[in-house]
C-alpha cells in the first residue's frame, strides 16, 4: 500500500526537464482567499484516492502555505528544503490522511513571494520529478493573480476555480479568469461554487460569469471562453467542525451533504479529465 500512496521518485529527479502542461495536473485556485480552496484541494484528493487514483497535492502557495494545518501534519522536511538542496524530493513527500500524498511548503517565506528565476527553475525541477509518478497532481495555489500563482497555474492543463456566492469572491474570480484567458490563452476553466445555500445556485452563478466574460473579455476568433460548472458544495455545519478539528471531511462525515458533493466532483473529474489522460 505504501508504494501506491508514495510511488518512488527517481534519485535523479533534480535534473531540470522542460515541462509542458499535462492533463493529470490540475491547479486549484481562487481569486480571493478564504473561499475554501485548500479545503477543496485536500478533500478532493481524498475522494480521488478513494476511487483508486494515485494522488499528490503540492502546496503551491509558497509564501502562505496552510495545507499542513488543514491536514494536521507537522512535516520535518518541506518544499523549501528541497529547493535549497537540504533534502531530496522523495524525502519531502509524505502520506496524508485520506490515502494520498502531499508535498508541503513552508509558511512565511518572503523569498518565495516573488517569481525569481531561481524559484521558477526550482518549481520546474520539482514538477518534472513528480508528474510521472502519479495519476493526478493537484496544485493548491495561492489566491489572486501574483506572478507566483500564475506561474503555478501555467503548469497545469486543467484549472479549477473555487468561489463562493459572495459578491467579492465572484468579482475576484472574474478578474482571475480574465487574466488566465488573457495571459495563458485559457479556453476552458472549470468552476466549483462553495458554500451554496440552494440547489442550482452555483450553476446560475457560472452562467452569469460566462455572460460577463462573453461581453467584456475579448478572445481570438474561434477560441471562445468556456466556463464549466463542475458542481456546488453546499453550506454545511460539518465543514466547520472538520476544519476546526483539522480533519478531512471525507473521513469524519463522508455522508454529509458537502462530502457527498465533493465525491460527485471527483467522479466528474475522473470522467471528464483523468480517464482522458491515462
Amino acid at each position: 500500500m505504501s508504494d501506491v500512496l508514495n510511488p518512488p521518485v527517481p534519485s535523479d529527479a533534480n535534473t531540470s526537464v522542460p515541462l509542458k502542461p499535462l492533463g493529470k495536473v490540475m491547479a486549484v485556485t481562487s481569486g480571493k482567499g478564504g473561499v475554501g480552496k485548500t479545503f477543496v484541494s485536500a478533500n478532493l484528493a481524498a475522494a480521488l484516492a478513494k476511487l483508486g487514483h494515485r494522488v499528490l497535492v503540492l502546496d503551491a502557495d509558497l509564501g502562505l502555505a496552510n495545507l499542513d494545518v488543514v491536514l494536521n501534519l507537522y512535516p520535518k522536511i518541506t518544499l523549501h528544503d528541497v529547493f535549497t538542496g537540504k533534502a531530496k524530493l522523495e524525502e519531502a513527500i509524505i502520506r496524508a490522511p485520506g490515502g494520498f500524498s502531499v508535498l508541503l511548503a513552508g509558511s512565511g517565506m518572503v523569498e518565495y513571494s516573488r517569481l525569481t528565476p531561481e524559484v521558477r527553475d526550482d518549481f520546474l525541477r520539482i514538477m518534472s520529478g513528480l508528474v510521472p509518478h502519479y495519476d493526478v497532481v493537484l496544485l493548491d495555489t495561492g489566491a489572486g493573480i501574483s506572478d507566483v500563482v500564475l506561474f503555478a497555474v501555467s503548469l497545469a492543463s486543467e484549472v479549477l476555480v473555487v468561489a463562493t456566492p459572495e459578491p467579492t469572491s465572484l468579482t475576484d474570480a472574474y478578474a482571475t479568469i480574465k487574466v488566465l484567458v488573457g495571459q495563458q490563452k485559457r479556453q476552458t476553466i472549470r468552476m466549483v461554487i462553495n458554500q451554496t445555500a440552494r440547489i442550482g445556485d452555483g450553476r446560475a452563478i457560472t452562467v452569469q460569469l460566462q455572460q460577463v466574460l462573453d461581453r467584456f473579455v475579448p478572445t481570438e476568433p474561434g477560441r471562445p471562453i468556456k466556463l464549466v460548472h463542475m458542481g456546488d458544495i453546499p453550506a454545511d455545519p460539518a465543514v466547520r467542525q472538520a476544519i476546526m478539528r483539522r480533519q478531512l471531511l471525507m473521513q469524519t462525515t463522508p455522508s454529509c451533504p458537502a462530502a457527498m458533493a465533493i465525491s460527485q466532483l471527483a467522479l466528474k473529474l475522473e470522467e471528464s479529465v483523468i480517464s482522458r489522460n491515462r
